[in-house]
This record gives structure tokens, C-alpha cells and sequence, in this order.
């Protein structure tokens, strides 16, 4: 593990279903966990945790990734075209980060999960509200 600010990190290490997908995620073992309420992320049941892009290294299956993005195109929802499963994105609030799937993790490394709500439906108010969400890929 190592220390970014007052966070020790750990290697946490996942993929989707099949197993075509695999990555690894530099985080804390205490993870805060967006659950937005946008239009996708409400079909999709999109529960993530935002991670500079350097803290993720996509393992295999880059060949199995298909990318969806709409409205604005900043998101790049990836998810495999095998399973159909998304365990990593990069959201629109982190262009430059990934937001995680916390149920795509293998066991072992996740010591807790705090919830937080993210108001997605109003993107642009909640944004503007507090916008420290874009630091989280910093």
C-alpha cells in the first residue's frame, strides 16, 4: 500500500463477469461510493468511486470494451461486449479519472463502503454546489 494525502491506498483488483475485462485500482480500503441519480446511472444502477486515471491500469480486454456515451459525450461508459457488465467508466464530473464499480472488486481488500447520494438528474446545480467531486481524480 502507499499514502496519497492521509489515505493509504490499496491495490484493489476486478473486472466484469466473464472475465474478458480485468483492472486494477489504486484506493482506500475505505471507499465513498456515489450513487447518482442521472438517467443512466438509475437504469444501470451505477454505484461508483472516482479515481485519477493513473491509480487504474486496465490488465486485459481492451479489445472487449465497447464504449455508449451520449448528451454531452464528456462520459465514456465502457462495459464489456461480451457480458454486458460495466465495472469501471470514465465519469463526466472526471474526464481525467475512472469511476469504479465497488461490486466488480474481487473480495479481500474493501474495508467499508459509505454511500453518498449524488443528485445526477440536475447535473449542472449539484455541480455547482460543491464541485470538490472533480477532485477525487487529482
Amino acid at each position: 500500500s502507499w499514502v496519497r494525502g492521509m489515505e493509504a491506498q490499496v491495490k484493489h483488483t476486478g473486472g466484469c463477469h466473464c472475465g474478458a475485462v480485468r483492472f486494477e485500482a489504486w484506493a482506500p480500503s475505505d471507499l465513498e461510493v456515489f450513487d447518482c441519480n442521472c438517467s443512466i446511472c438509475t437504469k444501470k444502477q451505477n454505484k461508483h468511486f472516482i479515481i485519477p486515471e493513473k491509480n487504474f491500469k486496465l490488465l486485459k480486454g481492451e479489445e472487449s470494451i465497447t464504449t455508449y456515451t451520449f448528451n454531452t459525450h464528456y462520459a465514456k461508459h465502457t462495459f464489456c461486449s461480451i457480458c454486458g457488465v460495466q465495472s469501471f467508466y470514465t465519469p463526466r464530473s472526471n474526464p481525467d479519472g475512472r469511476g469504479i464499480a465497488p461490486h466488480c472488486l474481487d473480495p479481500g481488500t474493501v474495508t467499508s463502503i459509505k454511500v453518498t447520494n449524488f443528485d445526477g438528474q440536475n447535473w449542472e446545480q449539484s455541480m455547482s454546489m460543491d464541485s470538490s467531486i472533480t477532485l477525487r481524480s487529482k
